[in-house]
């Protein structure tokens, strides 16, 4: 069989120039992304003033998911991601299933993001069309991740520094406001509701605020991409969260102390009212800021949507059409064009309700499946056709933080509304039957390859 022309930009591996530097800003512009802006009310709302507790338990919470895509992520430094490592440790039917689950997450998370940046904080700026807004918001997006990662990547730096700058902004303010008299820290110790008990208050803020951390699973996926992941990628992963962490905890704290609870839990721009309250910073000026924000979050997303697409065709799990990489730019065009496409048509609809509401339970099936296959792939033994580095060579989780990490899925999973199950499990049962399809096509033909027969379950 004749082989492919050298030019054809399929299966070809991605180009590695990031740096450590460059991976922990793309982490933390990623997870300091829109979530922050408009979550802390919703936080306030759940938990009481004390809204750096829940914020702290979870973080605790991500760290413990976040070693096992360390461990797995120097392992295998792979473009598949989440994807790979469940196709790696249980077949490839939970394999797609794994990245179906993450792709629809992150398909849906632009679509949004982009339908945030054509909406209210625009709106504070100039009045536009909101679909035609999205969609060449996207379109920008999308040439500027087709032009390369490390431009995108140098970028995102940038825009992190400016949503860093904006959080910070919020925490002076907010001191301001305090030493002027016109705060209250007592609001710091106040936990609970007229509802939920201080425990349940915890949990139930918790779950809001576990999506503000989400957003480093989406860097295992330009790992391929990285320079020594081994050793850049857990200091770039654990590093980018202690930062939000602590950012998040300060900004939480600035904000409940500087505004009275239930102003926040009724804003819809929640640190807009801090900026209203000490009266010293343009409202427009913390628009823009916003705005840059939900930009750097969709561009991200959006890259890793499309890597995890590529990742998955590379595989055979998606349709091979979108392995194919540009000849120089080496960057997956056809994945970013096809994933740009759905979240445009997602945001040109305004169907993205439908689906928004399962995105912190889609990626909860994530994390268990990541977490679960920490413990199985320590078992791997990979053929030398596809080999995996010793374990010198990667970072190891003790044992029981991927145990824990699985565990802490379920408990959130729980917190989960009933409405937003009802929506999830019509989505998964879509996965799962496209699962099993994979499967049987698969059994059907005969591994071509050592590569697809060591993707096989047992081998087979």
């Amino acid at each position: 069989m004749p082989s492919r022309p050298a030019d054809s930009g399929v299966h070809r591996p991605l180009r590695q120039v990031l740096t450590t530097r460059l991976l922990y800003f793309f982490i933390l512009g990623d997870v300091l992304g829109a979530g922050v802006y408009v979550l802390i009310g919703e936080v306030a709302a759940k938990s009481g003033g004390a809204v750096w507790i829940p914020l702290t338990v979870a973080l605790l919470l991500a760290l413990l998911t976040a070693a096992s895509y360390a461990e797995l992520a120097t392992k295998y430094p792979k473009a598949g991601g989440a994807s790979y490592y469940a196709t790696r440790a249980y077949g490839p039917a939970v394999g797609f299933f794994t990245g179906y689950c993450m792709l629809a997450a992150g398909i849906v998370s632009v679509a949004a993001l982009a339908r945030g940046f054509a909406g209210d904080y625009l709106t504070a700026l100039v009045s536009l069309p909101v679909v035609l807004v999205a969609v060449v918001f996207l379109v920008l997006l999308a040439l500027l991740n087709a032009r390369g990662i490390r431009e995108s990547t140098r970028l995102n730096t940038l825009a992190t520094l400016v949503e860093t700058g904006g959080l910070l902004l919020i925490v002076g303010l907010g001191a301001w406001i305090v030493v002027r008299g016109d705060g209250d820290v007592g609001r710091l110790t106040q936990l609970g509701t007229p509802s939920a008990s201080p425990a349940a208050a915890v949990m139930a803020g918790a779950v809001l605020a576990y999506y503000s951390f989400v957003g480093f699973e989406t860097s295992v996926n330009v790992a391929e991409e990285t320079l020594d992941p081994a050793r850049s990628y857990p200091r770039a992963l654990f590093g980018a969260l202690a930062t939000a962490g602590v950012m998040y905890a300060a900004v939480g704290a600035a904000a409940s102390a500087a505004v009275p609870t239930g102003t926040l839990a009724t804003s819809d721009g929640p640190l807009l009212e801090v900026v209203r309250a000490a009266g010293a910073v343009p409202p427009r000026l913390f628009a823009f800021i916003a705005l840059v924000a939900v930009a750097n979050g969709a561009l991200l997303t959006g890259i890793m949507s499309s890597r995890l697409a590529y990742g998955m065709a590379r595989e055979g799990l998606l349709p091979a059409f979108l392995a194919r990489v540009l000849p120089t730019r080496r960057t997956p065009w056809a994945a970013i064009a096809t994933t740009t496409a759905v979240s445009a048509l997602l945001a040109a609809t305004g169907e993205i309700d439908v689906l928004a509401g399962t995105l912190v339970l889609l990626l909860l099936v994530v994390f268990f499946t990541v977490n679960t296959a920490v413990l199985v792939l320590r078992r791997d033994r990979s053929a030398p056709a596809a080999p995996a580095p010793s374990p010198a060579s990667h970072f190891r989780a003790p044992t029981v933080v991927p145990v824990l990490g699985a565990l802490s899925c379920i408990v959130l999973a729980t917190q989960v509304e009933a409405r937003v199950w009802t929506r999830g499990l019509v989505l998964m049962g879509a996965g799962a039957a496209l699962g099993i399809l994979v499967l049987w096509q698969r059994r059907r033909r005969r591994p071509t390859t050592a590569t697809d027969a060591a993707l096989l379950p047992d081998g087979r």
